[in-house]
């Protein structure tokens, strides 16, 4: 049995479970006031080259996406996202509830937001203002909800329409780590351009760790309200920074990703040589589209592997995600079974 159902299912990174031990001894400020947040700060403004950065440590990606976006906009604006964004589809309405505000789909490409799509959606609120939502955010994902990632290029590209626009660019950085690793960049050229990040730890290898960095100084002032608004703000902040700061202090997250997106890279080579099997997308980071048919994966379920049905990508196809913890091992395995069971074998 292999798990390829999501980077959720793996189990935390040993130096996390470390870490959280050694944060575990005597007392310490509470609410962030702790040394272990303050060197999470220091240590992420060196990875991202921005020493005005402020990070707030949070609890799952959901809330930290909603109140990142609560901050920085009113309840008559509108949030740009794509059809496949995780804000869109698999946050039960939340970061509409926490921001009053709607969301709007724009066209794609592979999963990625252009500049076109923008300027259309842009150029309809405004030829019927004051009556449709006004756009104040573009939210990108970084690797996207479909496994593919934004060039440097594009985000650049999309930079310049948010600053020909007044607009705001938050990420969903929940699989920031993958999107580094598969562009081969810096983490701050991965983030070129945005203003407000929601960083991820959980995929990452944490447990309850997530965090919104604050990447534009001039949205830094009253977060810290916000932050305690909606629920956000972990009172031992020290237990939820010690995960964080484990995964970056030494660019654990990026040799974690770099193996992830690996074991996907092996999974789509192996995948596309068997007859009857494809790829819906192209293979980047650490998610794979694949279209199988349907016995094939009946039987694969039916032997205890555990990947998820994707309809927004058609008819047939399945998700599945490689973690830091998928070997080689598991996915020779998977790729032995599927031979065993492709039919007409």
């Amino acid at each position: 049995m292999v798990w390829f159902a999501s980077d959720n299912t793996a189990p935390m990174h040993p130096a996390v479970l470390t870490a959280l031990s050694a944060a575990n001894t005597g007392h310490a400020a509470s609410y962030g006031a702790d040394e272990i947040t303050a060197r999470l700060n220091a240590r992420l403004r060196e990875v991202f080259g921005n020493p005005h950065l402020r990070a707030f440590p949070t609890f799952n990606g959901s809330a930290t996406n909603g109140v990142a976006l609560a901050s920085v906009m009113r309840p008559f604006e509108a949030t740009i996202a794509t059809r496949d964004a995780h804000i869109q589809n698999d946050e039960c309405g939340l970061p509409e509830f926490f921001t009053g505000a709607k969301i709007l789909i724009a066209p794609d490409v592979l999963g990625k937001l252009t500049p076109e799509g923008i300027e259309a959606i842009v150029a309809l609120s405004q030829d019927h203002a004051p009556h449709a939502a006004r756009p104040k955010v573009i939210s990108l994902t970084q690797s996207t909800e479909i496994g593919t990632i934004y060039s440097v290029e594009e985000l650049r590209a999309l930079r310049a329409v948010a600053d020909r626009h007044g607009l705001l660019i938050h990420m969903d950085g929940a699989r920031l780590a993958n999107g580094v690793a598969a562009l081969g960049v810096s983490p701050a050229e991965a983030v070129t351009g945005v203003d407000i990040l929601s960083f991820g730890g959980t995929k990452a290898g944490a447990a309850l760790a997530e965090a919104v960095v604050i990447l534009n100084p001039a949205l830094i002032r009253d977060f810290e309200y916000w932050h305690k608004r909606m629920g956000q703000l972990p009172s031992k902040m020290r237990f939820v920074s010690a995960q964080l700061l484990a995964l970056i202090e030494d660019d654990l997250w990026l040799t974690l990703a770099w193996h992830a997106n690996g074991m996907a890279r092996r999974l789509a080579e192996g995948l596309s040589a068997l007859e009857g099997v494809s790829l819906v997308y192209p293979q980047a980071a650490n998610a794979l589209f694949v279209a199988l048919p349907p016995a094939l994966a009946e039987a694969l379920q039916a032997a205890g592997h555990r990947f998820y049905p994707w309809s927004l990508a058609g008819e047939h196809v399945y998700r599945l995600v490689c973690s830091f913890a998928t070997t080689e091992d598991e996915v020779t395995a998977f790729l032995t079974d599927c031979q065993t069971h492709l039919p007409g074998r």
